[in-house]
């Protein structure tokens, strides 16, 4: 029996005060309701994707859809006036090979592939599961006067989310019986099999981050999420890799050593063709005629460039107090405006082939680190580079992303921090495999995350 997804998108936004709804703004290069999309279209155990959308919306939901060329949308339908009724829309227009729905909000972007497996599993034992979080507030009830009638145990009391799963049999029934009743009050899916008594209903842990875009305070804080929310790749095999990377074109720029040179031997021996660039080949990103000399070079021998990676980067420790200023700038052109430079020459090449660019950032993005502020300084501000520039050349249907490592073995580290024990660092070959990942994966606007935990496990 087959998974769907169910993905409300009715709501008409009264309370976003905006010319669209929320699920129609943009957020970190893609529109909130193409993030939530995503989700399920590349989890592997949903099987269709249904999505539930006002009627004035929804030609703009179908060219969405068309655009995106989404292989688990099923059907685009019109909503009701409800929530509620606009849930059994969704439901009812499931197919009958379709035994597991998860019902979820389209403005909640941030669901992460762990919460969807664990809705889609729990319904193996369950018929009905819910997502919820703890409370970090006590919860008060109150008189209609606001006099407190009570305090319940803070650890009963839990702050519910999106997706809600169900059998579908049991999802159905309860809206089946609610519409007899003519009864439209409920908050969510999970409440009507509560007011019909037809089932238990199990919960499985949310997230934090799993937030609910509501009021337009909360796109902010959403674009804050995404700049420090890292993601994970989806599990993609080495002969998946290898596809994907089969005669595609791949440049690097700062290929001549450290996460940059690994890059290059992997892609050719996974039938990539690399061609790797730094100053030690007289390519300086700092020059932008000279990285179009070299993308030039390389689309005269291939007529393609499917993939841009730049890893180039530099870090000179001292305080600012006592940095010199040709360090200070150096640092600034080339982990900033060298990046950019190289984003801007790759958009004539990487349009043709829906290509990707890749940048690299590092854990100190998040915040300023004493003793190499220009540094971090960088990363944050290439991290900002990375996000409005994916929205700005998505139409190309080009992908941008950042890789933020944990601390990597990489000659620029032993350089600056000396000795280390190597078992607690990544290894630049562990780092570019996941990087040549995200090359042929379909994210965009990311901080893809690699952590030493990872490599541990996939050793």
């Amino acid at each position: 029996m087959k998974a769907a997804a169910i993905i409300l998108a009715g709501g008409p936004g009264d309370r976003f005060r905006s010319e669209v709804p929320k699920q129609f703004v943009k957020l970190a290069g893609k529109l909130v309701i193409e993030h939530t999309i995503d989700a399920f279209e590349k989890h592997p155990l949903i099987d269709e994707v249904y999505v539930v959308v006002h009627k004035k919306f929804y030609n703009l939901m179908e060219d969405i859809i068309q655009r995106n060329a989404y292989k688990k949308v099923k059907k685009c339908l019109i909503g009701g006036v409800t929530r509620q009724e606009s849930s059994k829309i969704g439901v009812f227009a499931c197919e009958d090979d379709v035994g597991k729905v998860l019902i979820h909000d389209a403005v909640r972007p941030f669901v992460s592939e762990e919460i969807i497996t664990n809705v889609i599993l729990a319904l193996d034992k369950f018929p009905a599961v819910d997502v919820a979080i703890p409370s970090a507030d006590t919860i008060i009830e109150v008189s209609d006067n606001k006099i407190i009638r009570d305090i319940p145990p803070r650890k009963y009391l839990l702050r519910s989310q999106t997706p809600q799963g169900f059998q579908l049999p049991v999802i159905k029934k309860a809206h089946t019986l609610a519409e007899k009743d003519g009864y439209s009050g409920a908050v969510d899916d999970c409440s009507l099999l509560l007011k019909y008594n037809l089932s238990s209903i199990y919960v499985v842990d949310g997230a934090g981050y799993n937030m609910k875009i509501t009021y337009p305070l909360d796109i902010h804080i959403a674009d804050k999420i995404f700049q420090i929310y890292k993601v994970k790749l989806p599990n993609i095999d080495l002969k998946t890799l290898k596809k994907g990377l089969n005669n595609k074109v791949v440049v690097v720029f700062g290929g001549t050593s450290g996460i940059g040179l690994e890059i290059c031997k992997i892609c050719k021996e996974l039938g990539g063709n690399s061609y790797c660039f730094s100053r030690r080949t007289g390519v300086d990103i700092r020059d932008f005629e000279s990285i179009k000399k070299a993308l030039k070079e390389v689309y005269k021998n291939n007529d393609r460039i499917d993939s841009v990676v730049c890893t180039a980067g530099i870090l000179k420790m001292s305080l600012i107090e006592t940095a010199k200023i040709s360090d200070i700038i150096d640092q600034i052109n080339i982990n900033l405006i060298g990046n950019i430079l190289v984003g801007k020459a790759s958009i004539p090449y990487l349009k043709e082939t829906r290509g990707s660019l890749i940048f690299f950032a590092s854990s100190s993005y998040t915040r300023g680190r004493s003793g190499y502020t220009p540094y971090s300084a960088s990363k944050a501000a290439l991290v900002n580079f990375v996000q409005g520039f994916a929205d700005e050349v998505s139409h190309y249907g080009i992908k941008v992303n950042v890789i933020n490592p944990e601390r990597t073995d990489t000659p620029l580290r032993r350089k600056q921090f000396g000795n280390e024990d190597t078992t607690l660092l990544l290894s630049p070959r562990f780092v570019a495999l996941t990087t040549l990942k995200a090359v042929v994966s379909d994210i965009t606007g990311a901080v893809i995350e690699v952590r030493k935990i990872d490599e541990n496990e996939e050793v």
